[in-house]
């Protein structure tokens, strides 16, 4: 299902790109998906805005927190209650990297880190549920964790969330209700020991090729190989502020 209008908890429901650009990116990711932004003129907002496919959200944009942090994309976990699951992270090795913070009448947000040092934001839904727009292109459609200790992963979203590990032993499905909501797999050995376990956020498209084509028109770059998965082909990318993402032209039914 493509549209929706609210996710389960422990389910990924909302993306957002936080850039030193905001203006630029925004040109950047009209041209290359067709969304259009809007920014909230309230000072409440801080220059967040949301972007919009068919006039449904689809993600969110705004400034990075210190100019000495970098750009990013970020995918967001729904939660029934923020201070319950910040406590179960805490519990379970990991620590709050973001305190619970409401915005406006949207709901609440937090961050957490994992015991590899991850992060991943949380969403407590008021009047913003998510992504109204999945699973389609130009829409979210996947959220992927590279982490040097999957066994570590496992135990510790498994007591966060509830997820449930499936998949094979180089790849992990989570499961919510025996549903895949996100993947993980090992860091591969080649990557500079200075690059952190991360989530990376994944972008459904017609077709990769194009799509990675028009990244590095638009000044972008392209990250690795293109890769077939036995979700559908895929590469990884960045925008010219160097936020990472990943585009695949196979559609993941995980919503």
């Amino acid at each position: 299902m493509s549209e929706r209008r609210s996710y389960p908890p422990g389910v990924p429901c909302w993306v957002d790109l936080s850039t030193p650009d905001t203006q630029g990116a925004a040109g950047f990711y009209g041209a290359l998906f067709g969304w259009r932004a809007g920014f909230e003129a309230e000072p409440e907002a801080h220059g967040y805005g949301l972007f919009h496919l068919r006039g449904k959200k689809v993600a969110g944009i705004g400034p990075v927190f210190h100019e000495d942090l970098p750009a990013g994309w970020h995918s967001y976990v729904a939660v029934a209650d923020l201070a319950e699951t910040l406590q179960k992270a805490s519990a379970a090795g990991g620590h709050v990297a973001l305190p619970q913070t409401q915005i406006t009448h949207a709901g609440r947000m937090a961050g957490l880190r994992d015991r590899e040092n991850a992060f991943l934001p949380l969403w407590q839904a008021e009047q913003h549920h998510g992504c109204e727009l999945v699973n389609e292109p130009g829409a979210f459609t996947w959220s992927e964790l590279t982490t040097r200790d999957p066994a570590a992963a496992q135990d510790f979203y498994a007591a966060v969330f509830g997820w449930a590990p499936g998949g094979d032993a180089y790849y992990t499905r989570w499961l919510v209700d025996d549903k895949a909501v996100g993947g993980m797999l090992p860091m591969p050995i080649d990557v500079p020991a200075e690059v952190p376990p991360h989530w990376v956020v994944y972008f459904a498209v017609d077709d990769v090729e194009q799509a990675v084509a028009k990244v590095k028109e638009l000044g972008g770059g392209q990250m690795s190989p293109f890769i077939d998965s036995p979700a559908g082909r895929l590469a990884v990318v960045n925008d010219p502020w160097h936020a990472e993402f990943a585009v695949i032209s196979g559609v993941q039914e995980h919503h």
